[in-house]
């Protein structure tokens, strides 16, 4: 076989690139197999809206709570286990942290989730299961999810989210 310095830099190069690819390729299929098997109702006109839920739990489950608290509004009310939350600040002083905590080695796999706009205003509803260990153990919870949001000069900013959940028998 004539080896070319072309060709061996393209091996050297595929060598080094390889495993970050097929990771990259390995996560990739996983999401799209996630999303294929779940049951998703979201109309084009949705689709900033939920990609802002996305990135809100993608950053909750991150420990990332800077960009957690850019994607609420200041004044978002946040309904959980029969106990709420009136602002940004009180969610992110509070309740953010233990949830970050808890979501940061948790896998979460879509079922349902349905999204619909009207004006200003959008909501996102989202069926989930959540996969953790707690005391060393599995868990399985799971998770309703609904969030409504609002089109700012910003882009959409989440006014309100109710969680509920329950663990899976």
């Amino acid at each position: 076989m004539n080896v070319t310095p072309v060709t061996l830099a393209l091996a050297l190069a595929f060598a080094v690139v390889s495993p970050a690819m097929a990771q990259t390729t390995q996560a990739h299929a996983h999401h799209l197999a996630t999303a294929a098997a779940a049951n998703v109702d979201v109309p084009a006109a949705a689709t900033a809206a939920v990609a802002v839920v996305e990135r809100f739990n993608t950053a909750l489950s991150s420990e990332d709570l800077a960009t957690v608290g850019s994607l609420l509004a200041p004044d978002v009310l946040i309904l959980e286990s029969g106990g709420a939350e009136h602002s940004r600040e009180e969610y992110l002083g509070h309740h953010a942290i233990s949830d970050a905590a808890f979501l940061k080695d948790a896998h979460r796999q879509l079922l349902r989730q349905r999204a619909r706009t009207a004006g200003e205003f959008a909501w996102v509803g989202t069926e989930s299961e959540l996969h953790a260990q707690k005391d060393g153990k599995p868990l399985t919870v799971l998770s309703t999810e609904t969030m409504v949001l609002k089109q700012t000069a910003d882009g959409w900013r989440i006014v309100h989210i109710h969680w509920s959940s329950r663990t899976k028998r």
